[in-house]
């Protein structure tokens, strides 16, 4: 089943919970280099899943997650393993099967929680609404009317609401939004400690890591495009890790003159490339070169070390999309 906002929501809790009633343990996931939004959401849904009594281990694959959210109740409950073998699993704020990280997932049973438009719709179950703001919102509505969501997971899922809405400042926040917020603030978030400990406790890496960033920037189409590149040796000077990049890209993206920000980061293995843009649809270049996302805020990332090729092919992949010029 495929889940869009035209599905009765009704019935995506309706089969969700006859596949709980198939399965004495759950095991919760998400994406590898998670965000805010996959733990957060990982999070509430974990406390929620609990308080069914279900045996549930909330687990993801990377090494490091961000330490930010690491107030959230459970936090410390996250394991890099799965010890569950015939559990249910649910899947948070994650495109594809792949992303999760782990093997042997292949015909297990899967409930695929997701708001990105380019999901593949790998579960059993897909509850994917690409109109929600966060994966957050798609689990709070999922048990909205059927569990007291409680101030553990709310904390969770505002945690990951401010931060993939940059707090409330994307162009898919509605008035809707703000009731969700409303509705999280109700049943114990407190804003402003959850604020303070998501924005005021960077690590002295992460403004190292910027610094090298901002020097990097460079300006390309009559400086409607901004692209910083961080290499190996960057990150090694500074002792940054991926969660201190956090944000980074959004400084280019504030220029006056510019519409499309690029982040290339030459990671362990791989080349990381983080896009935004303001009001430009960027799935069209993420999936150029294999990736995902939403309109304005994409990614995708490729084999080696080819932060040269990839700026250049990234470059070009703009001019032969038009995508400056469809404005």
């Amino acid at each position: 089943m495929n889940t869009d906002p035209t599905v009765d929501r009704e019935d995506a809790r309706r089969e969700f919970r006859q596949l709980l009633e198939r399965f004495p343990s759950v095991t919760v996931l998400s994406h590898i280099r998670p965000d805010p939004d996959a733990i957060g959401s990982s999070l509430g849904v974990y406390h929620l899943l609990k308080k069914l009594g279900k045996r549930v281990e909330i687990a993801n694959a990377s090494r490091e997650i961000p330490r930010t959210l690491d107030f959230l109740k459970g936090y410390e409950k996250i394991k890099r393993k799965m010890d569950y073998k015939d559990s249910l699993i649910v899947s948070c704020d994650c495109g594809s099967l792949d992303r999760l990280g782990f093997e042997g997932l292949e015909g297990r049973t899967i409930v695929n929680l997701d708001h990105h438009l380019s999901n593949s719709r790998f579960g059993t179950l897909n509850i994917v609404d690409p109109t929600a703001v966060s994966t957050s919102e798609v689990a709070f509505r999922l048990f909205e009317g059927w569990l007291p969501i409680g101030k553990e997971s709310a904390e969770a899922f505002y945690a990951a609401l401010i931060s993939d809405t940059r707090h409330f400042t994307t162009s898919n926040v509605t008035a809707e939004t703000f009731t969700l917020a409303r509705s999280l603030i109700e049943q114990g978030a407190n804003p402003a400690t959850i604020a303070q400990m998501m924005l005021q406790r960077r690590s002295l890496a992460s403004l190292r890591i910027l610094g090298k960033a901002l020097e990097s920037l460079r300006l390309y189409a009559d400086a409607q495009v901004a692209i910083m590149r961080i290499s190996r040796e960057d990150l090694a000077a500074t002792g940054a890790t991926a969660g201190d990049l956090d944000g980074v890209v959004d400084y280019a993206r504030s220029l006056v003159t510019v519409e499309i920000a690029a982040l290339v980061v030459e990671m362990k293995s791989e080349t990381k490339v983080s896009l935004r843009s303001k009001g430009i649809d960027l799935l069209p270049l993420a999936k150029a070169f294999g990736g995902g996302g939403h309109r304005e805020a994409a990614g995708f990332e490729l084999p080696g070390h080819v932060s040269d090729q990839v700026i250049e092919d990234l470059l070009q992949c703009i001019e032969n999309e038009g995508v400056l010029t469809k404005q």
